[in-house]
């Protein structure tokens, strides 16, 4: 198939957007695979956005980068087609932030004039006082009047001080939450409130920034078996609900300082730190037995949409050159738990040659 009809068979919706007609995940990753892009989450994230078929550009951009793009021109789509809503809030932000800090300043600025020329009004008061002789009911009542006035005038500017500084205060603290609030949002999956993949292939990059993070860093990916049959059987809207269960079962099982990412589809993550391979077995272990014991019945009509059981692969940053290798080192030992009759975890380190052949990038996910 030629490269544009590869790209136009990914971007095809009304077969990519029916869950009965189509696995969008596993039609992603071929597709990938015959481009010869490599299995990192940013290029998932990137292929999905396309797949959905809402931005044409996007699918525009990508086939025009031809067949086998290069990561850096992969990246620069990705830059330019994803990250445009972040760099418009940012600088929204920046642009409010920068004003208000230049409004605080000249308030300061007018406050300490005030000031200054409230004290020339105390010095020349004093002065007044100490060379004047006799003191007449005339003169202490125009120091009064004096000394009032501008006591009143400083009091009156230093409220209006207050007020304005307290509105620019309030105004930079609702920028900071917005922020706070969009970012909280553009790292969050929607569906299942998980980390999204963003916030995955950071936290994927960073084990390799420092010698503790490889040393102590492991990566636990699970797919759900059989998925496919779940949405072929019930609809779609039960297999988001049997995910967003699924996610809430693993996020509540492992500790908080393990990172949980929804990966893309029916796939998850585990970024775990300071375990070892056999800690990190019984992490993905627990999850495993978690799903696997817990009840997807509807309580409004006592269907069972279950079993509904996950199988899992995991792999240590040690055992790994990079964070694109550590990925596909844990993806292929869950692929091997796939291939072993699924609901298992499978550590890379146990694998050979022989338990995934060279194409375990497509293997059948159902």
């Amino acid at each position: 198939m030629p490269f544009n009809g590869e790209v136009e068979y990914l971007m095809q919706t009304s077969e990519m957007l029916t869950p009965r007609a189509s696995d969008t995940a596993t039609r992603v990753v071929s597709t990938m695979r015959r481009l010869g892009v490599a299995a990192l989450p940013r290029n998932y994230e990137l292929f999905y956005e396309a797949a959905t078929g809402t931005n044409p550009k996007l699918a525009a951009a990508i086939a025009a980068l031809g067949p086998r793009p290069s990561q850096q021109a992969l990246d620069r789509v990705r830059g330019e087609f994803l990250a445009i809503a972040d760099h418009r809030i940012v600088e929204d932000a920046r642009e409010t932030i920068s004003a208000r800090l230049d409004e605080i300043l000249g308030l300061l600025r007018r406050d300490r004039s005030s000031m200054e020329a409230y004290g020339r009004i105390l010095g020349e008061t004093s002065d007044g006082l100490s060379r004047r002789g006799a003191m007449t009911r005339e003169f202490l009542d125009r120091i009064v009047s004096v000394m009032a006035n501008a006591t009143t005038s400083s009091i009156e500017s230093r409220t209006r001080l207050v007020g304005s500084m307290t509105d620019r205060s309030n105004e930079l603290k609702a920028v900071k939450t917005k922020l706070e609030e969009y970012k909280r949002l553009a790292d969050t999956d929607p569906l299942t409130q998980l980390a999204n993949r963003r916030v995955f292939d950071e936290a994927l990059a960073r084990i390799y920034d420092s010698n503790r993070g490889v040393a102590f860093g492991a990566l636990v990916l699970g797919d759900v078996d059989r998925f496919k049959q779940i949405n072929d059987r019930f609809g779609h809207p039960v297999g988001d609900r049997v995910l967003q269960v699924v996610a809430g079962i693993i996020r509540s099982t492992v500790k908080e300082d393990i990172l949980v990412a929804r990966t893309g589809g029916e796939e998850f993550a585990l970024v775990l730190s300071g375990r070892g391979e056999d800690a990190t077995w019984r992490v993905a272990e627990e999850v495993r037995k978690a799903i696997e014991e817990a009840p997807f019945v509807n309580m409004a009509n006592g269907v069972d949409y279950g079993p509904v059981t996950i199988s899992l692969g995991t792999c240590m940053a040690t055992q790994a050159q990079g964070a694109a290798d550590l990925y596909d080192k844990a993806d292929k030992a869950l692929y091997a738990s796939k291939n072993a009759g699924r609901n298992r975890v499978t550590r890379f380190s146990s694998l050979s040659e022989g338990d995934f052949s060279k194409d375990w990038l497509i293997y059948r996910k159902d």
